[in-house]
């Protein structure tokens, strides 16, 4: 499975910006997709998640403000990101698993190369 994401940028805070990840190669059995986000020195973060049925989790530091979905026969996930915040400031990383919990990172078998958002205050 490979995982290439795009639409990260430098945006003014209160700004929006919509990140993507096309999925390809043998994503039949991929049930969990998610989005995760690393500050240089600090611990990998979910920032939210998606299954195959649509049930979607998404973190506290984040919720009312990004969305996540799937769209195009499952293979495209997008981020949704509004009111963004300078601390929201991060590499983003699209990864999908087969097994588990979709907000546990043991489920998460692939991943992107990453897109940067800068969040400008």
């Amino acid at each position: 499975v490979q995982l290439v994401e795009s639409g990260g940028g430098l945006v003014q805070a209160g700004g929006s910006l919509r990140l993507s990840c096309i999925a390809s190669g043998s994503i039949s059995s991929i049930n969990a997709m998610g989005w995760y986000r690393q500050v240089l020195g600090k611990e990998r973060e979910l920032v939210a998640a998606i299954d195959s049925s649509d049930r979607t989790w998404h973190g506290a530091s984040i919720k009312g403000r990004f969305t996540i979905s799937r769209a195009n026969a499952k293979n495209t996930m997008y981020l949704q990101m509004n009111s963004l915040k300078p601390e929201d400031t991060a590499m983003y990383y699209c990864a999908a698993g087969r097994l588990g919990p979709i907000q546990v990172v043991s489920t998460y078998d692939y991943w992107g190369q990453g897109t940067q958002v800068t969040v400008s205050s």
